[in-house]
Order: structure tokens, then sequence, then C-alpha cells
């Protein structure tokens, strides 16, 4: 899948003819975290030198191809309210093809500096966010697709248009290979939920659900395949965990005996989870007031460095703007 505009270069082209920025002054002096100002396209051609294929996780908020003028003042009723009087903060006028070649250069970048077990969220608007994705399969490869995330930014909206009410802006969520990083990240069940999903209790009162023992397809040689306690997985499944497993759980008090049923369940204890899944929805607002146009919430930011948990990686995060002077 390939997107045909004009003025599109090579890979190639742009990986020779890009200029390599020199990098005068970094703030700070720790060697694991840098700020550097300047920008963004030659600044990635010089982190070539020492950290291609090193990066583990990158976040991107670049412009969002709006041709919108983001001003911010003090004087405001809320985020999307601004007066002519107030400082212009960047304008975000490319847009269409101009803009999907100004953030393409970047993206072959930023790939050349992700490791193979790297993740890139890329923030962007549901309006360019398809064509976006089309360029992020050509670069990353469709395999390498992970999720498209809708991330609700605002509360409802009560705008006299003809269409519904815009709550959401999306990220994408690719990989540079199938060995990517996963810890499996998880939120918390609130207390509604766990009366909900665990409604049963045991003799001291904990809250717990049970699962099947057993999983979709037979095992034909492995002792999962085999009885246990006398019992044969039930036909085209088997036993989740070897018999030994099974045993241990059960000493444990770990396995439920229904009377009502031969097949007996594995229990799972509100207060030994872990949480829920997290879904491709995601719910971080941002600020009603913030200290510069499109502003993200910080929790958000949390969210997507939360599966590399107590892990030394590296991670980069770009903020992308056009500035006018």
């Amino acid at each position: 899948m390939h997107i045909h505009y004009a003025n599109k270069r090579s890979k190639e082209d742009i990986l020779v003819q890009t200029p390599k920025a020199a990098l005068k002054h970094i703030v700070g002096n720790s060697r694991r975290n840098k700020l550097i100002q300047g920008e963004n396209l030659s600044i990635l051609n010089a982190l070539l030198d020492d950290h291609q294929g090193k990066i583990d996780l990158i976040y991107i908020d670049p412009p969002f191809g709006t041709n919108g003028k983001f001003r911010i003042g003090e004087n405001r009723a809320n985020a999307i309210s601004h007066s002519r009087e107030d400082k212009l903060a960047y304008d975000d006028s490319r847009v269409g093809a101009m803009f999907l070649e100004f953030l393409r250069p970047r993206l072959i970048f930023l790939r050349e500096l992700l490791s193979e077990k790297g993740s890139i969220y890329l923030h962007i608007d549901y309006k360019i966010g398809h064509y976006v994705k089309i360029i992020m399969d050509e670069i990353f490869g469709v395999k390498n697709f992970r999720n498209d995330i809708a991330r609700i930014k605002c509360n409802p909206k009560n705008f006299r248009r003809k269409g519904y009410g815009n709550v959401k802006d999306m990220i994408l969520f690719y990989s540079k290979s199938d060995r990517i990083v996963w810890n499996d990240p998880k939120t918390p069940f609130d207390s509604d939920e766990k009366k909900r999903l665990f409604r049963k209790k045991d003799e001291d009162g904990r809250r717990y659900t049970t699962i099947p023992l057993h999983a979709p397809g037979e095992t034909l040689n492995g002792d999962t395949g085999k009885p246990w306690r006398g019992i044969k997985p039930p036909k085209g499944r088997h036993w989740r965990s070897a018999p030994t497993t099974l045993d241990a759980w059960d000493a444990q008090g770990l396995i439920e005996w229904s009377a009502r049923s031969a097949t007996p369940r594995k229990k799972i204890f509100a207060d030994d989870s872990t949480g829920k899944r997290m879904q491709d929805i995601w719910e971080f607002k941002d600020p009603q007031y913030p200290l510069y146009p499109t502003q993200k919430n910080l929790h958000l930011l949390h969210a997507i460095s939360w599966p590399h948990p107590a892990k030394r990686i590296w991670c980069l995060t770009v903020f992308a703007v056009r500035v006018r002077r």
C-alpha cells in the first residue's frame, strides 16, 4: 500500500541529502537525558551518529495539518477561545501533500533510530490521520501496525455543524519488528467493576471469579492433553498448564470444584488482579487552560511509557512545530 503525491522524494534522497545539525549545546549534563532545541529533521540526522538502532520508544506530536493559527493569551475562557490580540504560538499552515512530505522524512529518520524491539506512537488529527497511516505502513510495514488508538481529548461539544461532535484524535502505534517489547499494560478496576466482575466470595470474604482450566486446541503427545484427576480436557481442547501445575494450584486452593459441573475452574481473586487490559480507546482529556496551545495531558505520556516499567530504555519524544518569528 503506497500513497502518491507531487514532490514525493525517495527514501535514499532523504537520508543522503538531509543536512546534519551540529549539536552545539545540550541543556543539562546527564548522558541519559537530553533536551535539544532546533530544527528536528537535521537533529534526527545528527542523532544517528550515536543512537541509530538504539531507541526503544518514540512519541511524536507533530502539527496536525489543520491550516490553523494557534494563539495564546492570559485572558481566555478556555483552550479554544482566543483573541486576535493574543500572541501567535505557531502557524499550522502546511496541509495536504505538503504536510505529508513534511512529516515523511522525519518518520524515515525515526525508523532508523528505532531499535528492533522498539515502538513508535504518532499523535495526529482524525482528518489527516488516515493518509498518515498509509505513510506509516510504507515506512514501518503493514505487518508492524499495532493499533489505531482513539484518544478522547475533551468533553462533548454543542457546536452547530452538520456532523457529529469531535471529541477524539488518534494515535498510530507501530513497532519496528515482531520482537516488540510488550509488558501487557493494565488499568486498575474501580469498585463497581470489582463487584460486577468478581461476583463470588470465599469463606474469608475475598471476591473472585473463575476461568476455564482448558484452552482451544488438542495436544497429541504433551502432558496438557492427558487426563488430570481422572478428567480429560473437553473435546478439541487441552489443559492450559501441565498436571503438575494444576496440582500445585489445587493445593493452594486456587481451583474451584463445582458440584454442578464436572469441569474444575481456576479462581482469580480481585485483590490479586493487576487490573484490566488497556483497550484502544483512551480517555486522557487535555487541560482546559493549557500553558501552550495543543498541550497534551501528561498522563497520556505516562500511559505510553508504562509498558516499560523499571527498564533503562532510550526514549525519544519529538514535538515538531512551525514557529513564526
